[in-house]
């Protein structure tokens, strides 16, 4: 029979969170690399349906993305197949989740019921191992990558914003408190004056209703932000090639952010606030900028704007770190190196 792997996630293509990114990358490699393989999105199937068709695949290994979302199911699949679980860590089921009263028991189930965790940075190996000391031998770290699916023709959207007559920047994620969209407004307010043609441009699904009301309700009376809604992944080279500086301001990361790996990878400079997911990929001053408050947001975001030479000098460095650290080829190599300790039949030849 041959050697198989059912991957779970919350969601897959074509939705445009960061699961289904993530996921639709990682996919397209191992198949690449010769591995057979399917995807369960367990956003749009019952999980009784999901639990025959898995059985009926008879994969060789269970790997699931994020331990609370997708967890419990491969848990029981992979213990009722009598086969490995591996879990790879997505952001909030440790950086929340781990340590939620109410979410808590349910991850370390699964986590101490998984053969194997892969992770995207070492901190977040760490949280784990903070936790639950005993894990310390079954957390590997394996970096992203990042890819960008071939648009068909150029988009008009992206075209217009090469001719816009001041600087952009751009925040893209989808729109929920983690990310916290609201952070830039304020400071941005008092660097409208001196960029009087600058757009700051929102793009991805509203996720968390509540916090999606307060952002549009904030860009209501300002004529300089918008929210451009969700957009197609095959889309956001060229809206990323047309933007001047890309912002993370989340609260927590899952490691690394694809929208700041993908800005970093075309050469963008990019703003991001001062937390370890985020650390993993910009080196403040080398890279990209870090921020810790407000004022030193509303600082170097002036420098940034100010200074087209510093954007361009932080961009080729950046596209440089992950030219040499964050490659398709690393990021396949350490799946494929603990799919082969899990199951000797997934071992590359």
């Amino acid at each position: 029979m041959a050697a198989r792997v059912a991957l779970l996630t919350p969601f897959a293509s074509p939705s445009v969170r960061g699961n289904a990114i993530t996921v639709e990358r990682i996919a397209r490699g191992l198949r690449a690399r010769g591995v057979e393989l399917r995807v369960w999105d367990l956003s749009v199937a019952a999980e009784a349906s999901m639990e025959r068709q898995v059985a009926q695949y008879a994969p060789t290994l269970v790997h699931a993305f994020h331990a609370y979302r997708a967890g419990p199911l491969a848990l029981r699949l992979a213990r009722q197949a009598e086969i490995p679980l591996l879990v790879t860590i997505t952001g909030t089921d440790v950086n929340h989740d781990l340590f939620d009263p109410e979410r808590a028991q349910v991850v370390r189930r699964v986590l101490e019921g998984a053969a194997a965790v892969t992770v995207f940075d070492p901190s977040m190996a760490a949280r784990i191992v903070q936790a639950l000391p005993d894990m310390a031998a079954r957390v590997t770290a394996v970096p992203q990558s990042a890819f960008f699916e071939v648009a068909a023709n150029a988009w008009a959207p992206a075209l217009a914003l090469r001719r816009a007559p001041g600087p952009i920047l751009l925040f893209p994620g989808g729109i929920r408190m983690v990310k916290n969209p609201l952070f830039p407004l304020e400071p941005l307010d008092g660097l409208t004056p001196e960029y009087p043609g600058m757009e700051l441009l929102y793009v991805g699904p509203i996720l968390d209703p509540g916090e999606g009301e307060k952002l549009l309700r904030a860009l209501g009376s300002r004529r300089w932000a918008r929210h451009l809604g969700a957009v197609p992944h095959a889309r956001m080279r060229a809206l990323l090639e047309a933007t001047d500086v890309v912002l993370n301001c989340s609260i927590s990361e899952g490691g690394m952010a694809n929208s700041v790996l993908e800005a970093l990878a075309l050469g963008r400079a990019v703003l991001a606030s001062n937390i370890d997911g985020n650390r993993s990929l910009v080196e403040d001053g080398v890279t990209g900028f870090l921020f810790d408050g407000p004022a030193e947001f509303a600082e170097k975001c002036g420098r940034l704007l100010a200074e087209p030479d510093l954007r361009q000098r932080l961009g080729e460095a950046g596209r440089e770190r992950v030219h040499v650290r964050f490659s398709a080829e690393r990021e396949m190599d350490g799946y494929l190196g603990v799919y082969g300790r899990l199951a000797p039949a997934l071992r590359p030849a």
